[in-house]
């Protein structure tokens, strides 16, 4: 009996979707520099100082100073060069340099905790290294804005360093109360009146708008966004400003900063592993943005939103370490070009991602390289639809997470993750993995679904996994497909952005273009009045397939409620069995997805998603959420010898979000 399969793949805002694939199946800028030297050898020479007072604690390496509320844990100063302080003295000395957790009673509202300790120890004391700790244990005793956390925040300086470790060890005891936990990170603000140049990559760089652009702007769709009316930079007028611009995969997420002019300095958050962060190495979160603020995002629910697996509940115990991360400055000659501050930032990024695990964190709740272990082996595909040999699984993402279902470590954030990339052949190497029970989870680009390794392993050495072989989801032959299976929708149509609205790094910038402000109502521009239709074989996915499935607007605050059409031809039917229609979608936001078939009045769906996603990734300029695949069974009853249309609708319409 045969069958046919059609994929389909997509994002959706608020209320929309993102489309990333179809298929259809019948079966039965380089700156040229001279490299930076981290320290001098004088300033090498010195041995790390301590000092305690009753409320600071400063340690001091000559290159740079660092200054601490005692027993708070803060930053509160970073001296570096002529700069007495490149954090922002105008601030309060507790919203300088922190570490916050956004919390919550289970359905209450959400607080937000920077974590104050209230005991201060000294860990490591000697000429080569300080590290130092603040911490805390929760008890019933203490104020209701208290998160129920056992908390040791450390930070180390290290001879010849130019900057700062710092980590954080937060533990949930035996029975304490039920919580959600919805973010964790930590926190720099820089001198606004120095640091004006930010850079997230080689290509994502730019003079930032002021802190009080912001505030003489005009607010847009949500709080984020800000249409620049009066900037202090006449330039950026007409520009749009939003923090979740300039958001940045896990595994893209190692180097970012500020750079200041007078005097050329950099500041910099090097991330040298992922595996304290949540939900893999897709997972998106923010960066660097207007402050300017400097950010590690630990854990949020940014572009996945309350599917991420935050709760803490019946008094589960936890413990994770945040970290070690790098806090890196640097500087260069007046005369020199300030760009060459990142790709100094670059190279000590490289130098850190070589040195992890850290052999001088002094937690136990740290392992060394010799207490962790490495996984090798090969990923093929089987897919004798495709080939009738095992093809390699070119490029394949494969990963250690927490046991649990295919693709759930997309979800997972209380547990480690230890993510590569295979080679063109398929072969991994995950090294450095701390000792537990994972599943081995995969994804291949340029086929469907999620694989999963089912036996559960115990790490403490190497194991060798040998040739593992994944078979995706498919019932037979394609017929046709649209777009390409990547978990995005960057294939797809991105409309030019309103240019009233603009951020003007991303107008020359193909791979940048949906981080754009308000692409969602371009599609209204585009079908005023009637819906996309798609046509199998005439059609252009790049062109004629809107990157979004979202409402139309047909008012100030009214939307509707899209459907949209793909028509196909069937040169025969079978009689009897069915066919497969699989859609990916890259994306949902209050979304509901029904899909007819050759009546689009037809009151009952042959499928719906029903109510799904929470990731607001259109909103907030990400051109992929969370991962959703569906394989849909067609009787064959329902299709026509000859033209065929699916409908595909978005039914939900109460905002454009």
């Amino acid at each position: 009996m045969g069958k046919m399969h059609l994929l389909a793949g997509s994002n959706w805002p608020a209320i929309g979707l993102c489309f990333f694939f179809f298929f259809l199946i019948a079966s039965s800028a380089k700156i040229p520099t001279s490299k930076i030297p981290s320290t001098t050898k004088k300033s090498s020479a010195l041995g790390v100082q301590l000092q305690v007072t009753d409320k600071q604690v400063v340690i001091d390496n000559g290159i740079v100073q660092v200054n601490f509320s005692s027993p708070g844990g803060d930053v509160i100063g970073i001296k570096y060069k002529e700069m007495d302080n490149v954090l922002e003295t105008k601030n309060y000395e507790n919203n300088r340099g922190y570490w916050d957790v956004v919390w919550s009673r289970p359905r209450d509202s959400n607080i937000f905790d920077k974590v104050q300790a209230t005991k201060f120890s000294i860990i490591v004391q000697n000429e080569d290294q300080v590290e130092i700790s603040f911490s805390k244990i929760w008890s019933p005793s203490m104020d209701k804005t208290t998160v129920p956390l056992k908390v040791d925040k450390r930070y180390i300086v290290r001879r010849g360093s130019s900057g700062l470790y710092l980590y954080a060890v937060m533990e949930r005891l035996k029975g304490w109360p039920d919580v959600d936990m919805d973010q964790i990170r930590v926190v720099f603000k820089l001198q606004s009146e120095k640091f004006h140049y930010m850079a997230i990559s080689d290509d994502r760089q730019r003079v930032m708008p002021m802190p009080q652009d912001r505030t003489t702007g005009q607010p847009l769709a949500y709080p984020e966004a800000v249409l620049l009316t009066n900037p202090v930079n006449p330039q950026q007028k007409g520009e749009v400003d939003d923090k979740y611009q300039y958001s940045c995969e896990n595994k893209d997420n190692k180097v970012h900063g500020w750079i200041s002019n007078d005097p050329p300095v950099g500041f910099w958050m090097i991330t040298p592993s992922n595996e304290f962060r949540d939900a893999g190495p897709v997972k998106q979160d923010l960066t660097s943005h207007v402050g300017p603020i400097v950010l590690n995002m630990f854990g949020s629910v940014h572009y996945a939103g309350k599917d991420l697996n935050t709760e803490y509940r019946n008094g589960e115990p936890w413990k994770k370490v945040f970290g070690p991360v790098y806090v890196y400055l640097n500087s260069i000659p007046p005369s020199e070009n300030p760009k060459a501050l990142w790709e100094d930032a670059k190279r000590q990024m490289s130098t850190e991602v070589k040195s992890w695990p850290y052999n001088f964190p002094r937690s136990e709740d740290f392992p060394s390289s010799d207490q962790r272990g490495n996984v090798v082996g090969q990923l093929v595909v089987r897919d004798p639809y495709i080939n009738e040999k095992l093809i390699d699984a070119s490029l394949a993402y494969v990963g250690l997470a927490a046991p649990g279902a295919v693709g759930s470590w997309q979800t997972e954030v209380k547990g480690y993750q230890f993510w590569t990339q295979a080679d063109k052949k398929g072969s991994f190497s995950i090294k450095n993995i701390r000792a537990g029970k994972y599943s081995l989870y995969a994804f291949v680009p340029g086929f469907l679904g999620d694989y999963k390794y089912n036996v559960l392993m115990s790490l403490f050495n190497q194991i060798k996994l040998g040739v593992l072989t994944y078979d995706p989801p498919r019932n037979g032959t394609t017929l046709w497909e649209i777009g390409i299976p990547d978990r995005t929708a960057s294939e797809f149509y991105v409309p030019d952005a309103n240019p009233t609205l603009v951020n003007k790094l991303y107008i020359d910038s193909p791979a940048n273009k949906f981080r754009q402000y308000g692409l969602w109502e371009r599609y209204t521009d585009l079908y005023p009045k009637n819906d996309l239709i798609y046509t199998v074989g005439v059609s252009n996915y790049a062109k004629d397939w809107f990157f979004a499935h979202v409402n139309r607007k047909v008012g100030n605050t009214a939307y509707k409620a899209t459907t949209w059409q793909i028509i196909f031809e069937l040169k025969s039917v079978m009689q009897s069995g069915s066919y497969t229609l699989q859609i990916a979608l890259a994306s949902a936001t209050n979304s509901e997805l029904q899909v007819r078939f050759n009546n689009a009045n037809v009151k009952r769906p042959l499928f719906t998603t029903r109510l799904i996603g929470k990731d607001n990734a259109i909103a907030r300029y990400g051109i992929h959420g969370l991962y959703w695949f569906y394989s849909i069974q067609v009787p064959a009853s329902q299709l026509l010898q000859g033209k065929n249309t699916i409908y595909l609708t978005q039914t939900r319409n109460g905002s454009p979000f």
